[in-house]
């Protein structure tokens, strides 16, 4: 009897309990729907108190909507008055209720549709609502997009929120982003001269362009002690750039370098042992290049799960294929024209030309794409630098090819004997030494390492028939500054070459800093005729 009565009771409380909840639900709801339906007809000013209104509304709903007006998608139906997102599909158009995220219609023509328009003053309040919106969500890339979108807008109107968000957030780099934005923040609201103080040195400490153009702005309008101090930001700041902007250059001339010691690492060999100007060196990079592209086409089309590999796969390819045709260049040609350098310099030049035509032939004129593999994909920044994965990874091979070649010619007997024709020929010979076959291995050697440099370049340059000669001549500067058949020659001078180029650009442009380059080079060498490094032996000596 006692359990009757309890149910008696608790049965319609609770009835009453959950018929109020969803009585306040839908009241809830109504009302947000009477803040989107507000937007029907709104000018800008007015359109300004709609947009606040959804975004203290708590709905969930409020920053889709806020999104679609931000974008040109919110528009309201001619016929009721109806606010929907609208989504172009070909020429008509889906609408979707904003509330709900419901689809309403299809192929739904545009003269009946009105769009709710904004200005440009309305799209900026409206990115840095948005971003105010999603400072507190629980995904923290959202909340980094917020932090960084409020930062670029300065919006004051946002303090309050990023300082709660501020307490609440426990990732440290999101945190210093969203000091950095509470910064930019207070110097455009009328907050105490102290916390601008505060936020003049949040923003020296993060020393990059945006930062610069944050104080430049608050110093215009700053007065006294404070305009000072914004002064002083300004010229610390800007102390700073320049030396990152110096660690930059040094960073892409290195990278430049480590294209050109790739380049000019096998030219260095088989200039220094046979004394050959060979003009189609460049045309041995070319040729790797396509080899990369012809594994990739084969991997695309018949394994694609193997294409992060494909680099790998067409390494030893290149290699093969570069050093064959160089094998057989000078076996064929080569050979029959020692001690004749201009007759060799216009045979090789020939047959670049051979090659470049018959490239053109097979594969067309036009570039061809070649792909980068996913970790070899993208940058990340170091301080104020920015440095692509790819230049990376490109540095690193260039210099483990160095260090590989190196161990090759100190501790094999190829290489040994490569030494002993390289230092005198003939003494070579009369040691039994088949100088005409350590001339071919080397011709063959030095092709190779300009397959393989092809691949590294398949991935920083445009793959056609024209690719050597863009190489061919900076090689050639390469080897005779560090000095011919020297092989840390070579790499002090691509180094040195490539920072010298990236130094010279900014002031003389791209062209006029390889005239400059080479006009120092004619100077050094006629001091220096050897080069940096000069190789020792009785034939080179004499």
């Amino acid at each position: 009897m006692q359990k009757l009565v309890k149910s008696f009771f608790i049965v319609p409380a609770l009835w009453t309990i959950l018929w109020i909840a969803s009585f306040s639900a839908v009241q809830a709801q109504d009302g947000f729907s009477q803040k989107v339906d507000a937007m029907v007809g709104a000018n800008f000013t007015e359109l300004t108190v709609q947009i606040d209104a959804l975004a203290t509304s708590g709905n969930a709903r409020a920053l889709p909507i806020l999104e679609a007006l931000s974008i040109g998608r919110l528009y309201y139906r001619k016929t009721d008055k109806k606010v929907v997102i609208a989504e172009k599909v070909k020429r008509k158009y889906r609408l979707l209720d904003p509330i709900s995220g419901d689809v309403l219609a299809e192929g739904v023509s545009k003269r009946k549709l009105k769009k709710i328009r904004v200005n440009n003053k309305l799209r900026r309040a409206l990115r840095a609502t948005m971003g105010a919106m999603t400072l507190l969500s629980s995904d923290p890339e959202t909340r980094l997009k917020a932090a960084q979108s409020v930062f670029k807008s300065g919006d004051a109107a946002a303090l309050p929120t990023l300082e709660a968000a501020i307490v609440k957030e426990t990732d440290p780099d999101i945190r210093t982003v969203l000091r950095q934005a509470h910064a930019v923040a207070i110097l455009n609201s009328t907050r105490s001269d102290d916390d601008k103080r505060a936020a003049f040195a949040i923003l020296e400490e993060r020393g990059d362009r945006d930062a610069l153009s944050v104080v430049t702005a608050a110093a215009r309008t700053a007065t006294g002690d404070l305009k000072l101090l914004a002064d002083e930001t300004v010229t610390t700041i800007e102390e700073t750039l320049e030396l990152w902007n110096a660690a930059q250059n040094i960073w892409y001339g290195l990278s430049l370098g480590s294209v050109l010691l790739l380049a000019a690492i096998g030219l260095a060999i088989t200039f220094g042992v046979m004394g050959v100007i060979n003009m189609a060196h460049g045309e041995m990079v070319m040729l790797g290049a396509y080899t990369t592209f012809m594994v990739q086409d084969v991997i695309r089309n018949h394994a694609p799960e193997l294409f992060d590999a494909s680099l790998a796969i067409a390494l030893p390819l290149a290699f093969l294929v570069a050093g064959g045709v160089g094998v057989a260049i000078e076996r064929g040609v080569i050979r029959f024209l020692y001690g004749r350098p201009l007759e060799t310099l216009l045979a090789t030049w020939g047959l670049s030309l051979v090659l470049q035509q018959t490239v053109r032939s097979i594969f067309g004129p036009t570039n061809r794409e070649v792909g980068t593999p996913e970790f070899m994909s993208g940058a990340f920044q170091l301080g104020q630098l920015t440095i692509t994965y790819n230049r990376l990874w490109i540095l690193a091979f260039a210099l483990v090819v160095m260090v590989a070649l190196m161990l090759l010619l100190k501790y094999t007997p190829m290489g040994l004997q490569m030494r002993a024709v390289t230092q005198n020929r003939k003494m070579a010979g009369a040691m039994g030494i088949r100088t005409n076959w350590v001339d071919a291995a080397t011709f063959g050697l030095g092709s190779g390492i300009a397959g393989i440099a092809g691949v590294a370049l398949s991935q920083i340059d445009n793959v056609s028939p024209n690719l050597g000669q863009t190489y061919i001549i900076d090689s050639f500067m390469v080897v005779v500054f560090g000095g011919v058949g020297n092989l840390w020659g070579t790499l002090v001078g691509a180094m040195t070459l490539g920072i010298a180029n990236k130094f010279l650009e900014p002031f003389a442009g791209a062209v006029l800093a390889k005239v400059f380059v080479l006009i120092f080079i004619i100077l050094f060498i006629q001091k220096r005729p050897r080069g940096l490094f000069a190789l020792k032996g009785r034939a080179v000596e004499s």
